[in-house]
Order: structure tokens, then sequence, then C-alpha cells
């Protein structure tokens, strides 16, 4: 999996209750709703992205080749 950019985020009190209402609205975390939220902003403004890579969920495949 690609590494995430972790970095500190100072947001008013207000905003951030409301990004965690669309979150639940949406089935998402708070982190997953910012992340999708700021790549709308950046593609109404213009700005080409690469598709996000999917999450791998779940346990990681046995070792040994046995599935």
């Amino acid at each position: 999996m690609a590494e995430r950019k972790a970095f500190p985020l100072r947001v008013d009190p207000d905003l951030w209750s409301a990004v965690e209402r669309c979150a639940t609205a949406n089935l998402r975390s708070a982190n997953a709703e910012v992340e999708c939220l700021l790549r709308e902003a950046l593609k109404a403004r213009g700005v080409r992205l690469s598709d996000p890579k999917p999450v791998r969920r779940g346990r990681p495949p046995k070792e040994g080749g046995d599935e």
C-alpha cells in the first residue's frame, strides 16, 4: 500500500462537526471524508489527479500459496 501523508490540521469546531456529520451520512471516517472533499474541490478547480488506489481491507493473504 502506498504511504499516506499525515499532518496536523487545525479546524474550527463547527466545521469539524459538519465534516463528521457528512462522514457519518456517507458511511466514511472523518479522515476519508476530508480526503474526498479535498479531491472534489481540486477537481472543481480543474486540477487533474490520478485515481486513488483502492485500500485493501481484510486479512492478508496466507503465505505458501495454499489458497
